[in-house]
């Protein structure tokens, strides 16, 4: 038996008028999903344990079986275990994202934060202007680490924890509030704006009509992880693949083999159709018995409020990785059980996460059942079924239960 995780990052949502008063999930076209919904078990998963901020981070952990109040230690250490930082206990990591914020002639704290992505920068840019913030902020102690597009790292030395607030979560504000109380942080971030500003890139970005990264954020501060052995707690061999370095520490820390895809971007083009391959291949040729599949894009379309890109993406979602692992592994003669769900909803309205329950869906290719369910957030909540505690969901998966 093999064992597959699809899950669409942030692809739940909440009617819109522009589509009909639909989700974007139940608007766009999905064929797969529709045929697996008439052979599956559909109900609503709780991932993001109450209290806890709605990010990524728990809702991944739960979806792949680490109960968040055990296991979580904050995001962005995650993030440094996947680029390679070896942290000592005494570390603490943060996300240091390149941002876009207003540039009309203002105090720092009087911008606005227009976009958490810098309109997904590439890495290659990105590292040029790490170079520079390097060169600007870099003080003994602190540490900064190359990630993937936006996505970086700062490892401080005897560092503390505390609470920083995410930039998706305050997109359009003025950022006064959300700054950092730490001063040093404070400090660098502002120094920040005059470092990167009229940086070449930039220059050219703008000039491409593309957003600059004129700004670092820092936020996800956290300790050193210390998560379990995936195959010691499930039996499975796992693999992961993403194009995101949180998956990918989640990944390192669970001992889990990580699939590189070429082409995988974390963004609306990512390359989908590798990523089915590639998860094809490591279940019937890779000595693996499961296979934890991540797409970012529709968390991302949900931070740009685009209900038309959010679509796509999970028209793609549907179209180049459900149908071709369902197909590979069918073609394959391998019996699999496979589970399509959401971390948590990213509504287009809100441009952030929410930790409202997402729905799920769990199809075993042995079955030969017939519902007439759909996979949609209201079709979700209409069969009654809801698993409170989201890692216990893996062993519905596994059939453990």
């Amino acid at each position: 038996m093999k064992y597959v995780v699809v899950l669409g990052d942030g692809m739940a949502d909440r009617p819109l008028e522009e589509l009909d008063n639909k989700t974007p999930l139940d608007f766009a076209h999905t064929p797969t999903m529709d045929r697996l919904a008439q052979k599956s078990e559909i109900g609503m998963v709780q991932t993001v344990p109450e209290g806890m901020s709605p990010g990524s981070d728990t809702a991944n952990l739960s979806a792949l079986g680490y109960d968040p109040r055990k296991y979580y230690s904050g995001r962005s250490p995650l993030e440094a275990l996947s680029i390679g930082v070896d942290m000592k206990d005494t570390d603490v990591a943060l996300r240091c994202n390149l941002v876009t914020l207003s540039e009309e002639d203002c105090a720092y704290e009087d911008r606005r934060i227009l976009d958490h992505s810098s309109g997904e920068i590439t890495t290659e840019e990105a590292a040029e202007l790490l170079e520079v913030v390097k060169e600007t902020l870099g003080r003994e102690g602190y540490r900064f680490y190359l990630g993937t597009s936006y996505r970086h790292c700062l490892v401080i030395d005897r560092g503390t924890v505390q609470p920083l607030t995410a930039p998706h979560d305050v997109l359009g504000q003025r950022i006064g509030e959300y700054l950092p109380k730490d001063p040093v942080l404070r400090e660098m971030m502002e120094k920040s704006y005059p470092a990167l500003e009229e940086h070449p890139i930039n220059r050219r970005r703008r000039s491409e009509g593309k957003n600059p990264a004129n700004s670092c954020w820092f936020w996800g501060a956290g300790t050193r992880p210390a998560l379990s052995s995936f195959e010691g707690k499930t039996g499975k061999k796992g693999a992961m693949i993403s194009a995101v370095d949180l998956l990918k520490g989640i990944a390192v820390g669970s001992s889990m083999k990580i699939i590189t895809v070429e082409g995988a971007n974390g963004g609306l083009h990512t390359n989908y159709e590798g990523k089915a391959k590639a998860a094809v291949d490591v279940l019937t040729n890779g000595g693996c018995d499961f296979v934890y599949v991540h797409v970012e894009a529709p968390d991302e379309m949900g931070h740009q409020g685009s209900a038309e890109k959010k679509v796509q993406s999970i028209e793609a979602l549907d179209d180049k990785v459900i149908r071709p692992i369902c197909e590979g592994l069918e073609a394959a003669g391998e019996d699999f059980r496979l589970l399509v769900l959401p971390d948590h909803p990213t509504p287009v309205c809100l441009r952030t996460h929410t930790s409202d329950a997402v729905p799920y869906l769990l199809y075993d290719s042995r079955e030969d059942r017939h519902t007439d369910s759909a996979y949609t957030e209201a079709a979700a909540k209409a069969t009654g079924r809801f698993v409170p505690e989201g890692f216990r969901l893996i062993d519905k998966l596994m059939d453990k239960n």
